[in-house]
């Protein structure tokens, strides 16, 4: 055995997306990182271990222009390209290349960290350093430095230093949360382990082992869907532990879960009730995959009110999306629904406050065991939501470092924000006001811009029935003066158009109704209707356009995307739901519009100014907060400034539509490789004493977030030039930004 001591300014512990993100996050401001990790693979549940989909802010598609961008929007958007396929091992290599990329990072694998040294008194502990022990290695390495990051999602090192918790469930009362309990307890949600077959092409028999559970013995067969063809998380509800202890019961809930995994599947080959002669097992997961257990307390708990209410919160570092999601206490023995799953309208946001122990001076928490209730954990908990705060508790942890402060200072310090955005962070809502990003300054032109918000009729263009209610989002920047439908009508009737304020700027869907009108409709084909809709709001915002169903109408659907702008139908019967049942976000659904729009015109817009790639918010939010040229590649984004500044440092942020989810990882599969917007060639231009010069050139790009240094240079105007895109027509940049 060999004892070592590593020193670093940042120790992350666990290296699960959480712990990954953070570690990435605190390298690349420059801080020495240390990334301990007890198994042989990065990635946590969503490792080739585990083969947990990445699911986040998108909820499947549910929620609009919600991806994730930072360092996991990198991630996907590099295993969308490595790996349509979505081959987990494949997904391995795409974590451990961008954790090899970071010079200023040390991964340390297979090393389980056990001890925890912390001292001083139970209010105000400081960690001094945690000691973990690689099993191949017969290494005992303690890690020392200022500030520890727990990403384990269990939440050891944050126990063993004494930092206050919860497990299980707060009590209704406690935070006048709806979904809690009457009466608090130790109820979580469960463990699951999944597996993958194949089709061997020739009869496999299967015999069971001898601990596989005859499933006809349990309610699963009655209450849960069993079929050939189904594959890793389409088995998510193989869920168990809940009412047990899942970190100190582990081995009894795995092997609970292995023996009806082997159930299952010995039902599936050897019941005959389905056809899988052919059908073998491919693999088997060894280790269960966690929900949840510790919950740390930190300055701020968010609870359900908060996540529904999508609570804008000052200090806020992140958001997410998904659903709150709490799974029954007896996982798939219930006789009850899978899941109870409730939305709010839009993303919601997550406080810098929930991100470090209120009592251990020098922790920061990333990943499922920030200060959440149980109900509110019940969303946090998915993986690039984990990963969004991730990054975001990375980067805090470099501000304390460098600055010499706690996480309790920091978390009124805008700074954190900033410096966020300026890394294209997931966050929402907030305006680069960076004192340093000389872009701001600069006046802002371009060779063309997108001024008229309309989606003309196409080649591909199809009629589509208005036998539901159908809506359109479009950015009301700064004014509405009117709008126009292309429409059939198979006889003469009255179409009903209303116009709706979604409130939030982050949201799409309809939540104030701000006028009604009823339009009178000839008979025939291709008829442009005008509804004398007007609004004037305050700022730019998104409105939403309802054209209620009537017989005999339909609309025209054009297969074209226009950036800010989104098509949605109401699902059948979504007027006959509970006030509980109602959420808007899977009333009015966009699954099967996306990239589509139905063909309108709505006058002259500002949406699209050049200025927006300054100063702006980097992702859509009452608008599409970019530039979007009106012609076709090539164009340009011009930056002038009265006198010359220094520069030697540019950061362009392209369009990549955030929109669209991208989970190929173990289950959807997206029908392109690289996003169509990214702009793919690229160069930018200097003017200095009288004359443009070239400070970069790229070519074949397919990523959305690029910082290019050089040499710093006295310049009058940058230029821009976006040569080329990887499909979509024109041009769009999310934002410039310059410094020195």
């Amino acid at each position: 055995m060999r004892a070592e001591t590593v020193t670093s300014d940042i120790t992350v512990v666990g290296g699960g997306l959480a712990g990954v993100c953070a570690a990435i996050a605190a390298a690349r401001l420059g801080l020495r990182v240390a990334l301990v990790h007890n198994r042989p693979v990065p990635g946590g549940n969503s490792s080739s271990e585990v083969r947990v989909w990445v699911c986040g802010a998108t909820a499947h598609g549910t929620q609009r222009w919600a991806r994730e961008t930072g360092i996991i929007g990198e991630l996907i958007l590099e295993n969308q390209y490595r790996n349509p396929e979505g081959n987990p091992h494949y997904w391995d290599q795409v974590v451990l290349d961008a954790l090899f990329a970071e010079p200023n990072l040390t991964l340390f694998l297979n090393t389980d960290v056990r001890e925890v040294a912390a001292g001083g008194p139970a209010e105000e502990r400081v960690i001094t350093s945690v000691t973990g022990w690689t099993m191949g290695s017969e290494r005992l390495i303690t890690f020392t430095g200022p500030v520890f990051l727990d990403c384990t999602g269990d939440g050891l090192v944050g126990h063993l230093a004494g930092a206050e918790h919860r497990i299980g469930r707060e009590s209704r009362a406690e935070y006048g949360e709806s979904w809690a309990p009457e009466v608090p307890d130790r109820e979580l949600l469960g463990s699951t382990i999944l597996f993958y077959t194949k089709d061997a092409g020739r009869p496999v028999k299967y015999v069971p082992p001898s601990f596989a559970r005859n499933i006809l013995d349990t309610s699963i067969p009655e209450h849960r869907l069993i079929r050939t063809g189904d594959n890793g998380c389409d088995y998510w509800w193989i869920e168990w532990g809940g009412e047990l202890d899942t970190v100190h019961d582990n081995e009894r809930i795995r092997d609970e879960l292995w023996s009806v995994i082997h159930g299952i599947w010995d039902h599936i080959k050897n019941s005959g009730k389905f056809d899988a002669d052919r059908l073998t097992l491919e693999w088997v997961g060894s280790l269960p995959g966690k929900r949840e257990y510790r919950r740390f307390l930190g300055d701020h708990v968010l609870t359900q009110n908060e996540v529904m209410g999508q609570e804008p919160f000052e200090d806020r570092v992140a958001f997410g999306g998904w659903s709150i999601d709490l799974h029954p206490v007896e996982g798939m023995y219930s006789t009850s629904p899978n899941a109870r799953q409730i939305h709010p309208d839009g993303v919601y946001h997550i406080p810098f406050r929930s991100l470090y122990s209120r009592n251990v001076r020098n922790l920061l928490l990333a990943g499922r065991n920030i200060s959440a209730t149980h109900v509110a954990f019940g969303t946090t908990r998915v993986m690039a939501t984990c990963a969004a705060i991730g990054e975001a508790a990375g980067t805090g942890a470099a501000l304390c470092v460098r600055d010499g402060v706690t996480p309790r200072e920091l978390a009124s310090d805008r700074r954190l924000q900033q410096i966020l955005l300026r890394q294209d962070a997931s966050l929402v809502g907030v305006r680069n006001t960076d004192p340093d990003d000389l872009a701001r300054a600069a006046r802002v032109s371009a060779s063309s811009t997108l001024s008229v918000l309309a989606v003309e009729p196409g080649p591909d263009t199809e009629p589509f029935p208005l036998d539901r209610d159908l809506g359109v989002v479009l950015p009301v920047d700064p004014s509405l003066e009117g709008f126009e439908l292309l429409v059939d009508a198979a006889a003469a009737t009255t179409l009903r158009v209303e116009l709706w304020d979604t409130v939030r700027v982050e949201n799409a869907v309809p939540v104030s109704r701000l006028d009604a009108r009823a339009v009178e409709v000839a008979a025939g084909k291709g008829q442009w209707v005008g509804v004398p809709l007007v609004w004037h709001p305050e700022e730019p915002r998104n409105a939403v356009v309802v054209v209620r169903a009537a017989e005999g109408v339909a609309l025209h659907l054009a297969d074209e995307r226009r950036t800010g702008v989104l098509a949605l139908a109401r699902e059948p019967g979504s007027g006959d739901r509970s006030p509980e049942e109602s959420q808007l976000v899977t009333e009015w659904v966009a699954r099967g519009l996306r990239r589509r729009s139905f063909c309108f015109r709505a006058g002259a817009t500002a949406a699209f100014d050049p200025y927006k790639a300054v100063g702006g918010f980097q992702r859509p939010c009452g608008g599409p907060q970019l530039w979007q040229a009106a012609d076709e590649a090539p164009g340009w984004l011009r930056l002038d400034w009265d006198s010359p500044v220094g520069i030697g440092t540019v950061q362009l942020v392209f369009d990549d539509d955030v929109d669209e989810f991208l989970n190929n990882l173990h289950l959807h599969r997206a029908p392109f490789e690289i996003m169509p917007e990214l702009v793919r060639d690229y160069r930018v231009e200097a003017l200095a004493d009288g004359g443009w010069y070239p400070l970069v050139e790229e070519t074949g790009n397919r990523v959305r977030h690029r910082v290019h240094r050089f040499a710093p240079r006295a310049v009058s105007a940058l230029r821009v030039c976006a040569d080329a895109t990887n499909g979509a027509p024109r041009p769009g940049i999310v934002a410039v930004r310059a410094y020195a």
